[in-house]
């Protein structure tokens, strides 16, 4: 995709990369490094909460589905060497947080999945057909910058695609200021 342009997949329109990402502010779980959640967690973050660090944002339809669940573990084995390059991940979606909490029981996952049950957020992204997210994922830069986006992701695999590309991303230089 070129630089700078809007284009269009199942979902929607999608953000402009090199662009500022869509702002959101969802309430949701995060869970400890074991995957517990705990009430006593905060559970609403924003895209503001992650500035300064790399952010992976993927959208997906379902907590317990198959596909779903591919991509949840896939990101969940590779979390220590995202966080080991300093990015974040978290998974949004439009069950419920209490879903999110047993999803993330289940699951063993230690990173936030947040709920936008009517896809306001979702849309912002282009990741909308209701009454589910699609399955894309961002790349957000430690400014807001959205640096690249994967849209009819392949659950399988998808974390290794996804750490590829970061890691590419990073080796660019970046202006922090």
């Amino acid at each position: 995709m070129v630089s700078g342009q809007q284009a269009f997949a199942l979902g929607g329109t999608l953000p402009a990369l090199q662009q500022p990402a869509p702002q959101f502010r969802l309430a949701g779980v995060q869970p400890s490094v074991a995957g517990e959640v705990s009430e006593a967690i905060p559970a609403e973050l924003a895209l503001a909460d992650f500035a300064g660090q790399w952010l992976v944002l993927y959208f997906y339809p379902r907590d317990f589905t198959g596909g779903c669940t591919i991509e949840a573990r896939g990101f969940q084995k590779d979390l220590p060497q995202y966080k080991k390059i300093g990015a974040q991940v978290v998974g949004i979606s439009a069950d419920d947080p209490e879903s999110h909490a047993e999803f993330c029981s289940s699951e063993g996952l230690a990173f936030p999945l947040l709920s936008d049950p009517g896809g306001a957020v979702s849309r912002s992204y282009g990741s909308w057909i209701a009454p589910y997210s699609q399955r894309h994922t961002f790349l957000i830069d430690p400014n807001g910058i959205l640096r690249e986006q994967f849209v009819a992701v392949r659950p399988s695999g998808h974390s290794d695609e996804v750490l590829t590309q970061l890691r590419a991303l990073q080796a660019e230089p970046i202006d922090l200021a």
